[in-house]
Parts: structure tokens; C-alpha cells; sequence
């Protein structure tokens, strides 16, 4: 049986049990029987996917594979640059633009390191909404239940993860892109702090994070991306971290657990549960675990909103109004209810509000090695809405656990913990101090340990 873990893979290529060939094509046999029913792909590159595993193959039997990872199989979001591929970040507005001539960072570490790139995942327009509906590519479903939302950005990514399309998938995260649908999807994603894994063009909160079946894979992709590349102006110095996953001793823990940010949706009670039964097993693993109250007000949540809303209406409004009429309407209203009569100094105080959330999550961590929260206040929600509650008005309100760290720059990933009654995975979300990236993967190993046993991952759709 062919290993589904590039840990499992890579220890297999060095035995030459196994060949990243056949590795590729059970990956591609995958992805064949699911897409018809997920559409998680844009594009899929079969030759070229199996041209490098025989690359990859050879290196191997010649004792000289380029990393660990070398040959083993990877999806790359749409919006992280690959040469020759078109970019359209999601929306139909961009869909006659050219392919992209250069790899961004982590798409050149991973091709350094000999990842078989398989293709590249979907995302919702612009990937400035929680979803996996898209104008460009359409809806995008969660392999756990066919009619439920993988959540996104990374909703394509998220799903080609639980559903096997291969070991490893990159994602970005600005408010919770990796995160939500790892929640959703039941699988493991870190949103790194900001810088530790260098991006092009980078942005503010906008990070490019491992979506993974394990924390093991997380860490050995951590050890390729997070490599230094000049473009990103805004990275963290150059490491040698090694970010390979040791179990945090549960003793020398103090954890801050935050049930409920008291913003947004409310949570609802199977997730709660999940998540005051992951702090009670680590309470009772030897952590000194202690509830705390939430630091968001409505006042920052909105402020946060209210700057996405103003970034992606500049975006539009400098498009021709033929390309601007083909942006999904729900994304084209929900950024131009109010921001189309913004002031300069609306942005400007939306952006203070900002900063005063970043500085209360900063704050809020301060006593503790790590917070835990859940991922997300709900599960799953209807495939087809472009967000929970589908109101182009308020089209945020389940991000209020995630998005303050991507401001305050630190740390945060979510593990799957448990499911819903009707079946859905449930995460918990792990906080770290800044630059805290290892910590963080060693609690969430420790976490995997200790965690009800996981069912199954979603079985398979029989070929014609």
C-alpha cells in the first residue's frame, strides 16, 4: 500500500520500496476519481507531473535526491505563482491575463526541493471571502459531505488534502484561509508568522502556510518553504531552524484557553465542546490550562472588515467596467456597500482599529506559552454560499477567532480534534508568541497524541 503521508514517502523512496512514479500516478488515479465531484483543481499537469516523478525517481536510485520531500507529490493554490501557469486569483474578471513568468517563493523552494507539482488548487474571487465559490471556478465541495463548504480561501487545497490528492498543498492565509478550511476539512494547517515563510508581493497579515494530514508533513514543508528569498521585503532573517516536530513536554505548558471571542457568530455547542474537551485533555496531559476572557470588541472586528472592504474596492475600481461586471456579485456588493463612500479618514481610522486589535492579541498572550481557541465559531456551512449566513453586508462574521493573528503576526494553526453529530470535523486552533512557529507544531503534535481517535478519511468515489 502506498503511503498518504510525505513523512511515510520519503522513508519509503530511501528504502526503493517505492517509487515517487507510482506515488504520482496514485495521486493522479485520486484526483480523477474525486474532481468530477469536489472541483478542488484549476489547472492539472499530468505529463509534467510525471516527467518530474521520473526525474525525482532517478535521483533517488542514484542517492542523490535534492531534499527529503524530493518526489513527493504537492498542490499549489492558484494565487501562489507558478511560471507558465495564469494566475486569476479566483475571479472571471481575470481570466484572459497571461501566464505568470516566475515562481513565487515557496512555489521555487518547493521545486528546488523536488516536489512533484501536481497542479494548482481553486480559490473564491479575490480569496478575500471564507468559501469555496468562485466566478472563475465555481463551487468547490468538501469531500466530508458533497453538499456542505470547505470554507477558504484555501478551499480547494483544503479539500484536495482530505481527499488525498497528495501529501502536501500550500495555502495563504490573511484572516484565516488555511486555517478555516483545515477546520472544515478536518485536516492540519499553520498560518506561520508573519515573514517566516517569504511571500511576493507581501502584504499586510498575508502569509503562505503548509494544509497537511499531519503536523509530521507541516513540518518537514516548513523545513523547504521557510527559506529565505529577497523578493519578500518583509521577512523574518534567515534560519537554520530545523522545524522537524518534537512533542511539546505538556508540563512545561501554560496554556490560556478563550471558548468564545464574544463577537461575530456565536459559537455553536457541539463546537464549544470540542474545544473545552481538547483544554480539559490537556489539562489532564499536565498543562496548567485557565480560561480567559476575550480581547476583540465589536468595534475591532468591524474595523478589521471594514479595511478588507476599502482594499478590495481600490482593487475593482481600477478595473474596466467589463472586467469589473464578471467579479461574483455577492464579493462585487459586500466591497462596495459602504466602502464606495469612504473617506480617507474612515480608512484611516478602520486601519487604527486594526492596530488596536493587534496590540490586544499581542496582550492577550502575553501571560501564556500558548492560547487555544476553536478555528472557527461553526462547522461547515452550505457549499453553495458564497458565506455562513450568505449576507453580503456582514460576510465576516466567522473569522473573529482567526484573523487577529494575522495581524498581531504570531503563530496559529488548527487541528482536527473531533466531529459534529451529523459528521462534520471540528478543529482547535493553537496560538503562539511571535516567531514562536516550532512551539507551535510541537503542541499540535502533542495535541494529535492525545485527541479522540480520528475516523477514517472520506472514502474514495468509485471509477466508471
Amino acid at each position: 500500500m502506498i503511503p498518504d503521508s510525505a513523512e511515510g514517502l520519503s522513508a519509503a523512496y530511501a528504502s526503493g520500496k517505492l517509487s515517487p512514479v507510482e506515488a504520482t500516478r496514485e495521486c493522479l488515479a485520486r484526483i480523477a476519481a474525486w474532481e468530477p465531484k469536489l472541483n478542488a483543481m484549476y489547472r492539472l499537469d499530468r505529463d509534467g507531473a510525471l516527467a518530474q516523478a521520473h526525474a525525482a525517481e532517478a535521483r533517488w536510485r542514484a542517492g542523490a535526491p535534492l531534499s527529503p520531500l524530493d518526489g513527493v507529490p504537492i498542490t499549489i493554490k492558484e494565487n501562489i505563482h507558478t511560471r507558465g501557469d495564469p494566475a486569476p486569483i479566483g475571479t472571471r474578471a481575470n481570466q484572459d491575463l497571461p501566464p505568470q513568468r516566475d515562481d513565487a517563493p515557496s512555489a521555487a523552494r518547493v521545486r528546488e526541493a523536488g516536489c512533484v507539482i501536481l497542479g494548482k488548487t481553486t480559490m473564491p474571487d479575490y480569496g478575500m471571502l471564507s468559501s469555496g465559490v468562485s466566478s472563475f471556478h465555481g463551487v468547490t465541495r468538501n469531500p466530508w459531505m458533497l453538499n456542505r463548504n470547505p470554507s477558504g480561501s484555501s478551499s480547494g487545497a483544503g479539500a484536495a488534502a482530505a481527499a488525498g490528492y497528495a501529501p502536501l498543498h500550500l495555502g495563504t492565509d490573511i484572516g484565516g484561509s488555511v486555517r478555516l478550511p483545515a477546520t472544515h476539512c478536518g485536516i492540519f494547517a499553520l498560518k506561520p508568522s508573519l515573514g517566516r515563510v517569504p511571500v511576493h508581493p507581501p502584504y499586510m497579515g498575508r502569509v503562505v502556510g503548509p494544509m497537511t494530514r499531519s503536523v509530521a508533513d507541516a513540518a518537514l514543508l516548513m523545513n523547504v518553504i521557510a527559506r529565505p528569498d529577497p523578493r519578500d521585503f518583509m521577512s523574518l532573517p534567515a534560519s537554520q531552524q530545523d522545524f522537524a516536530v518534537k512533542t511539546a513536554n505538556p508540563r512545561e505548558l501554560k496554556i490560556g484557553f478563550l471558548p468564545d471571542m464574544g463577537v461575530g457568530l456565536a459559537v455553536q455547542p457541539e463546537v464549544r465542546a470540542a474545544a473545552e474537551a481538547a483544554a480539559a485533555a490537556l489539562a489532564g496531559a499536565g498543562c496548567a490550562v485557565e480560561s480567559i476572557r476575550s480581547f476583540l470588541t465589536e468595534e475591532m472586528l468591524d474595523g478589521m472588515c471594514r479595511f478588507f472592504e476599502a482594499r478590495l474596492h481600490n482593487d475593482l475600481a481600477q478595473l474596466p467596467a467589463a472586467r469589473r461586471g464578471k467579479v461574483l456579485p455577492f464579493v462585487a456588493e459586500w466591497c462596495t456597500w459602504r466602502a464606495g463612500g469612504f473617506s480617507g479618514r474612515d480608512v484611516m481610522q478602520a486601519y487604527t482599529l486594526v492596530m488596536a486589535m493587534r496590540e490586544a492579541a499581542v496582550a492577550a498572550t502575553e501571560a501564556y506559552d500558548f492560547l487555544l481557541s476553536p478555528t472557527s465559531p461553526i462547522v461547515a456551512y452550505e457549499a453553495d454560499l458564497p458565506a455562513p449566513g450568505n449576507d453580503s453586508h456582514d460576510a465576516l462574521p466567522h473569522i473573529a477567532f482567526t484573523v487577529p493573528w494575522n495581524m498581531s503576526e504570531q503563530p496559529a494553526a488548527s487541528v482536527n480534534w473531533s466531529w459534529s453529530g451529523g459528521g462534520l470535523p471540528i478543529g482547535i486552533q493553537l496560538i503562539g508568541k511571535r516567531f514562536d512557529d516550532a512551539g507551535v507544531l510541537r503542541l499540535a503534535k502533542l495535541v494529535e497524541e492525545i485527541r479522540p481517535k480520528q475516523r477514517p478519511w472520506p472514502r474514495q468515489p468509485a471509477t466508471a
